[in-house]
C-alpha cells in the first residue's frame, strides 16, 4: 500500500468511555461496546453503516471474541482487522479502507473486572516464564533498568524523571475526565513519594485502570458528508526488538526503540520533529518520556534530560505532552489506552481540549509501547490533507 492512499483516510469519531481505578458495575464486553456506540454517535454513524470492525476487549468478565461483535451491527461487515488494538489497528484499517475492502471502521477496546484487588499489578506484563515467576520482574522495574543505564551514560537526574511526571500530571489534574483530575502534582511531589523501582517513584509510574475506547475510521470523500471535523492520517510505523515482558530490556538493544518507527512515518508525509505541535506519548514511566524524545529524533541521544526542562513538554510549551493525562492519570485501561493516546491527539487537533488546548495544533505524533516492551509504534496526525 503506497503511504500517499493512507492519506485519503480520516478519523471521524472519537471516544472514551468513563474511566476508573475499578468498575465494579461493567465488564469488558460492557464497557467496549459503550466505547463503539460512543464513537459511532461522535462521528455521526448508524452501526448498520460500519463495514469494517476491529473490537477487542481486555482481561476480565465478559471478555469477547472480535468476530462475537458483529451481531452487534445491522450489516454484514466486509472486513475484520487481525492487529490487536492501538497504532497497528489504525494502520491496518486505514489500509483497509484505502485498498477498498471497506469504506468505514469501528475500532474499540476495553477492559472492566479485571482488578479484584487494589494492590494488583498489570496482568498483562506477567507472563509466565523461568524469569518472571522465581524473581518476580514487574514492568517498574523493566523500564527502571533502561532508565539506570541511561542515568549511568548520560548523568539524567531524578529531578528530569520529576519534570516529566509532573507535567503529565498537571494536564490530567486539568482534564474533568481524568481519574485524578483536579490534583496538582509538583516535581517537589514526585520526588517525594514512595520509592518503586529505582529510580521510579510511585508519582513516575503509570496507573491501572478500566474504561474503554473507540474510534472510527472512514474515507476523506465520506467524511465531507458529515458534520465533524476530520482528522487525517498522515503516517505511522512500528519498531519490534523482542517479546514483551520476557526478554531483558537491554539499553543496547532497546534504547532507541521507536526510532525506526518514527523515520517511517516522517517519510511519509515529508515532516520532522519540528513540525509536531503536540506528543502524545506513551507515559508508562516518566523516563520513557525522556528516551522517547531521543529515539523519536526530536534531541540528541543522551540530550532528552534537559531537553523536557523549563515548561517545554508542557501544555504552552514547545512540545506538550500527553496533554489528557496520560496513563499516570487518565487512564490506563489495560490495551484499551493505546487507543486513548490516538484520541487524545485527535481531539487536540479538533480544537476541543479548552484549557488544555495547544494553541494552533496542525500535526499531533502518537506513540504506543516502550522500551521495557520492546517495542513502539508511531502515527502521525493531522488537521489538514496532505
Amino acid at each position: 500500500m503506497a503511504t500517499r492512499d493512507l492519506h485519503q483516510v480520516a478519523i471521524v469519531g472519537a471516544y472514551n468511555t468513563v474511566q476508573a481505578r475499578h468498575l465494579p458495575d461493567e465488564t469488558s464486553f460492557s464497557i467496549t461496546l459503550d466505547a463503539v456506540r460512543g464513537a459511532l454517535a461522535d462521528a455521526g454513524i448508524e452501526p448498520a453503516e460500519v463495514d469494517g470492525l476491529n473490537i477487542t476487549t481486555g482481561t476480565g468478565a465478559g471478555s469477547q471474541n472480535q468476530r462475537d461483535w458483529v451481531h452487534q451491527f445491522g450489516g454484514r461487515p466486509m472486513w475484520m482487522g487481525t492487529q490487536s488494538t492501538g497504532i497497528p489497528a489504525v494502520l491496518e484499517a486505514a489500509s483497509a479502507i484505502a485498498a477498498g475492502y471497506c469504506h468505514t471502521v469501528a475500532l474499540a477496546n476495553g477492559q472492566a473486572g479485571a482488578y479484584t484487588e487494589r494492590a494488583s499489578t498489570a496482568p498483562w506484563t506477567r507472563p509466565s516464564n523461568e524469569f518472571v515467576e522465581c524473581w518476580g520482574l514487574y514492568t517498574a522495574a523493566e523500564f527502571a533498568l533502561i532508565a539506570q543505564r541511561h542515568m549511568h551514560l548520560y548523568g539524567t537526574q531524578p529531578e528530569h524523571l520529576a519534570e516529566v511526571a509532573s507535567a503529565v500530571r498537571t494536564h490530567g489534574g486539568m482534564n474533568p475526565e481524568a481519574v485524578y483530575s483536579d490534583r496538582v502534582v509538583t516535581p517537589e511531589d514526585v520526588l517525594n513519594s514512595p520509592m518503586i523501582a529505582d529510580p521510579f517513584r510511585l508519582l513516575d509510574c503509570a496507573m491501572t485502570g478500566e474504561g474503554g475506547a473507540g474510534l472510527v475510521l472512514t474515507s476523506v470523500e465520506r467524511a465531507r458528508d458529515l458534520d465533524v471535523q476530520p482528522v487525517y492520517v498522515l503516517g505511522g510505523g512500528l519498531d519490534r526488538r523482542g517479546p514483551s515482558y520476557v526478554m531483558a530490556p537491554l539499553w543496547d538493544v532497546a534504547g532507541d526503540v521507536g526510532r525506526f518507527a518514527a523515520e517511517q512515518a516522517f517519510a511519509a508525509c515529508g515532516l520532522g520533529p519540528a513540525d509536531v505541535d503536540v506528543c502524545e506519548f506513551y507515559d508508562p514511566f516518566s523516563f520513557e518520556v525522556i528516551r522517547q524524545f531521543e529515539a523519536y529524533g526530536f534531541c540528541e541521544e543522551g540530550e532528552g534530560s534537559p531537553f523536557v526542562m523549563d515548561g517545554r513538554v508542557r501544555v504552552g510549551g514547545e512540545f506538550p505532552i500527553c496533554t489528557d493525562g496520560g496513563t499516570m492519570s487518565f487512564s490506563h485501561p489495560g490495551t484499551a489506552q493505546l487507543l486513548q493516546k490516538v484520541i487524545a491527539g485527535t481531539k487536540q487537533l479538533r480544537g476541543s481540549e479548552g484549557p488544555r488546548q495547544v494553541e494552533g495544533a496542525r500535526v499531533a505524533m502518537v506513540s504506543n509501547g516502550g522500551a521495557g516492551a520492546l517495542f513502539t509504534d508511531v502515527v502521525l496526525l493531522g488537521n489538514e490533507q496532505p
